[in-house]
């Protein structure tokens, strides 16, 4: 995967889109969130050895230390370039990339670190609801009135790694913080479908984007996808030994099983849809290993089976732990294939 992207790098800022081909695709910009989830996938590369990672990586951070760094107002530019409301979602990606550099001993991680941690403390936390804020103007006023589970499981995601990276147990106690409101609240109450969106004092919107089933980031109805991202990020909490809750195993399970019991293979293909609510595009597999490895159960059968839909094909040699994988894998690079999943919502 890491050969693959290299070609992505744009000498101006961040990386292209790609094509099934390798090749940068025309007339796509580079986004924040791209740079930042290529900087801590590059980072594993490094920690694994792998050739061309560190090149990557090094332009990577270049960029967010640059031209996506906002120096009038803090913080980073989702577009280089383009004049857009500054979005948790893209910067809790910079502290994950942050995170991992400093994991890979990269000499400008702690720097970039810094600097997240600043944005979150100043303008994203909220400490009386346990959540984060979802977007602001660019100059960071004009708060935006929702609050989205997406944002929030990425700063899960986030904040794990920063803990890991720091050794500061307030990451992981504000994730678990995150993740009883969202999981062992809202979803626990719908039988482990998870609400996606809510108002600004966190009271659920069922019908929000009714009229947009498929918006990239923000669609009606419950991601079946997300639930196995967070599966894998209560499991991460649940053995990470800093912080602990009796319903982290129970909610993972019940996420796990509501999202493949109702969601697989609707549409008649390998796969989960895009929402419970309409048949669409599978979504790619490598979060369900992850969640395999990590956890500290028996997998479900279709996992044990090593024959799973990952990206584009059915896979048949099986890695680590009875998960299905593209090629002979450790739990390390296994998980790092559910940190790469090749489509980020």
């Amino acid at each position: 995967m890491l050969e693959f992207a290299l070609p992505s790098i744009l000498p101006d800022c961040g990386f292209a889109y790609q094509g099934a081909d390798g090749r940068p695709m025309p007339g796509r910009r580079p986004q924040l969130f791209l740079t930042a989830r290529m900087v801590a996938t590059a980072a594993l590369g490094v920690q694994h050895g792998i050739p061309g990672a560190g090149e990557l990586l090094d332009h990577g951070m270049a960029s967010l230390l640059g031209c996506h760094r906002d120096l009038t107002h803090g913080g980073w530019f989702t577009e280089p370039g383009a004049v857009t409301r500054k979005s948790t979602y893209d910067h809790v990606h910079v502290g994950l990339a942050a995170a991992r550099a400093l994991e890979a001993g990269h000499p400008r991680a702690e720097e970039l670190l810094a600097l997240v941690i600043a944005v979150v403390e100043e303008r994203l936390w909220d400490q009386d609801s346990g959540t984060v804020r979802e977007s602001f103007a660019p100059d960071w006023s004009d708060s935006e009135a929702y609050r989205g589970a997406n944002a929030n499981m990425h700063t899960l995601e986030a904040f794990l790694e920063m803990g890991r990276a720091t050794g500061d147990p307030v990451w992981h106690e504000r994730g678990l913080r995150i993740a009883d409101r969202i999981i062992n609240g809202a979803a626990r109450l719908r039988d482990w479908l998870i609400p996606e969106h809510f108002d600004e004092s966190w009271a659920e919107l069922p019908d929000y984007n009714v009229d947009e089933p498929l918006h990239p980031f923000r669609p009606y109805g419950a991601t079946l996808g997300h639930s196995l991202e967070w599966a894998r990020f209560l499991l991460d909490l649940d053995r990470s030994g800093v912080v602990s809750a009796p319903w982290l195993i129970e909610a993972a399970e019940g996420l796990t099983r509501r999202a493949l019991d109702g969601g697989w293979a609707l549409d008649g293909r390998p796969g989960l849809v895009y929402t419970v609510d309409w048949a669409g595009a599978p979504w790619p597999m490598c979060d369900s290993i992850g969640r395999c490895v990590r956890g500290s159960r028996s997998p479900p059968t279709w996992l044990r089976s090593g024959r799973v839909r990952s990206g584009g094909g059915l896979i048949g040699r099986p890695g680590i732990g009875g998960c299905g994988t593209t090629r002979p894998a450790t739990s390390s690079t296994t998980a790092g294939l559910g940190a790469m999943s090749s489509r980020m919502t």
